[in-house]
């Protein structure tokens, strides 16, 4: 039998009062953190720029790559790009707890959903993945903008999830519902599109190590590349968890505070890594 998507405009998630004032709290203070982090990292850092380049070939298609010419067209400002991630965070925590962002944010959350947090992702997480191919030696403009939209793609897809099946979610004092399936191609197409990026960098190291026998990347940067893979699965793992109705996640509103823990922590990890590694005046 086929499983269609409850899609529903009415309120299915009990806010209460306290929860809500709490949340906006919440709000109030990673935004706060995030703001000043980035502050701090622009005030102290250096100018150091990473480049963007293209491979212009030396002839018609097929000529051997040695006749052609890589070169750089633009330099990313390390320091302002890591930064921006996280005063993009900011921006949308303070939205959110503003008066004008607080109400709507109330209501999304009483129908299951949160599309404040998608917009968000879809752009600083990113970034995020941008900055990481950057910081690992992929430096061609087409790439980088073939990883960027695969990126969105899957944070459109968790969106998608997540306003298909609004009509599951409860609050924490409500019973779960029962008899009622998730739709979960959304979830599984995200996933197909998430892994994309990874793929591909794994793909260009292997390319410089193994079949160029190059050094690869410094400590840092696998540092990097690991624990933001790990990271960037709990945001998965988080929607997984939360249609699954597994413990404490029938609770969407559990859930919801899971996504800006992990949110501030990933980005965290990343830029201070990249500051602590690159960024420090010397």
């Amino acid at each position: 039998m086929t499983v269609l998507p409850l899609q529903i405009s009415t309120p299915s998630v009990a806010v209460p009062a306290e929860r809500a004032r709490s949340l906006r709290v919440f709000n109030l203070v990673m935004g706060l953190l995030h703001l000043a982090s980035g502050a701090a990292m622009v005030a102290l850092s250096t100018d150091f720029t990473l480049p963007v380049s293209v491979f212009a070939l030396g002839g018609p298609p097929g000529t051997p790559l040695e006749n052609g010419t890589l070169s750089g067209i633009l330099d990313v400002p390390l320091a302002w790009a890591t930064a921006s991630f996280l005063f993009l965070s900011a921006l949308f925590h303070l939205v959110i707890a503003s008066p004008w962002g607080f109400p709507r944010y109330v209501r999304e959350l009483e129908r299951g959903r949160n599309r404040f947090r998608w917009v968000e992702y879809s752009l600083s997480s990113t970034l995020m993945i941008v900055l990481i191919a950057l910081v690992t030696g992929i430096t061609d403009l087409a790439a980088l903008i073939g990883l960027a939209f695969a990126n969105i793609a899957m944070i459109l897809f968790g969106w998608l999830m997540e306003v298909s099946n609004n009509g599951l979610m409860h609050g924490r004092d409500q019973a779960p519902s029962r008899g009622e399936r998730a739709w979960w191609t959304p979830f599984w197409f995200g996933c197909v599109a998430g892994i994309g990026p990874w793929v591909a960098i794994a793909a260009y190291l292997w390319g410089a190590i193994v079949v160029l026998d190059g050094q690869g990347p410094p400590g840092f940067v696998w540092g990097i590349l690991i624990s933001l893979f790990v990271l960037f699965n709990t945001f998965a793992l988080n929607q997984w968890l939360q249609y699954r109705q597994v413990g404490r996640w029938r609770d969407y509103l559990f859930g919801e505070w899971q996504y800006v823990i992990l949110s501030l922590v990933a980005k965290s990890v990343l830029a201070w890594q990249v500051f602590a590694n690159t960024l420090i005046p010397t």
